[in-house]
């Protein structure tokens, strides 16, 4: 037992005290690496087999460690011999992620801002026909200041946008029409969720909840909220505590095409520094 502290002792010792930088920006590479191997091969199967592989790597160290000879064996020969059994049976997920590796080493900005495009339209339109309808909405747009602490007092979605099921949403009568929608990026996270009205006092008394709600969230963070008033038909953006009301298709299209765009427009620029490295005059630039 004495033998196999000393083993564990000495194994830490040579973790804290012997790497050098090039040994952490090994592990930092290899981290990266099977980071990207759960994305692509996470909601299949072959996740389920990556675990239990996982689980043999650390019982093989772990019995090599205290000396299970035969066990350590046992499993070095399921990992020498199962690599090649995993490639034939998991060739069709291989195939797959290798393709999204290539796929995503170009930078495709027109397919970006045609999705950014495609948002703002649904969007825009989901607003204009409950405005017509005078069906009261309010949907808030996470920005850099997150709100998980929001989304966990609705339903959670995970939707991609579209304009049918945002109107189905706030449809009155319905489970989730009463709270706000939170979009983050490209997605619905969450629905009837519940906001904190605003403390000002500066507030028209002709503003409904879901303008004091709206107000309240974009006090408190970086969020731009739209709002369609049940009572009028008027939508209205609540952003940096301040209720910008009278938007037409226009105003609405322009900035939901500023937010997206600019979001887009950052991602994208780091992305390709990432990868690419920045490059004397301006590699940076917008084209």
């Amino acid at each position: 037992m004495a033998g196999f502290w000393d083993q564990v002792q000495t194994f830490f010792w040579n973790i804290i005290h012997r790497p050098t930088w090039v040994d952490y920006v090994d592990i930092l590479i290899i981290a990266f690496l099977i980071y990207q191997l759960v994305k692509l091969t996470r909601q299949t199967r072959a996740v389920q087999v990556l675990r239990g592989l996982a689980i043999i790597i650390v019982a093989s160290y772990i019995s090599e460690l205290i000396g299970l000879t035969a066990l350590n064996w046992l499993l070095r020969t399921i990992l020498n011999n199962g690599v090649i059994a995993l490639m034939i049976l998991f060739q069709p997920e291989l195939r797959k992620a290798l393709e999204q590796i290539g796929r995503s080493t170009k930078l495709d900005r027109s397919t970006q801002r045609d999705e950014s495009e495609r948002v703002v339209d649904e969007i825009t339109q989901c607003l204009l026909h409950l405005s017509r309808r005078r069906v009261g909405a309010l949907i808030v747009f996470e920005q850099k200041t997150g709100l998980k602490d929001v989304t966990e007092t609705g339903t959670a979605i995970d939707s991609l946008i579209s304009a049918p099921l945002l109107e189905n949403i706030f449809e009155p009568n319905t489970p989730l029409h009463d709270g706000a929608v939170i979009i983050r990026g490209q997605r619905i996270v969450a629905a009837a969720c519940v906001l904190e009205l605003t403390k000002s006092s500066a507030v028209s008394h002709d503003l409904g909840t879901r303008h004091r709600a709206g107000l309240g969230v974009s006090e408190n963070s970086d969020a731009v909220v739209l709002i369609v008033s049940e009572e009028t038909g008027i939508i209205s953006m609540a952003r940096e505590g301040k209720l910008t009301r009278h938007l037409d298709a226009e105003a609405i299209r322009k900035q939901l095409r500023d937010m997206y765009h600019e979001e887009h427009s950052r991602l994208w620029r780091l992305t390709h520094r990432a990868l690419f490295g920045s490059r004397k005059g301006g590699a940076d630039r917008d084209e």
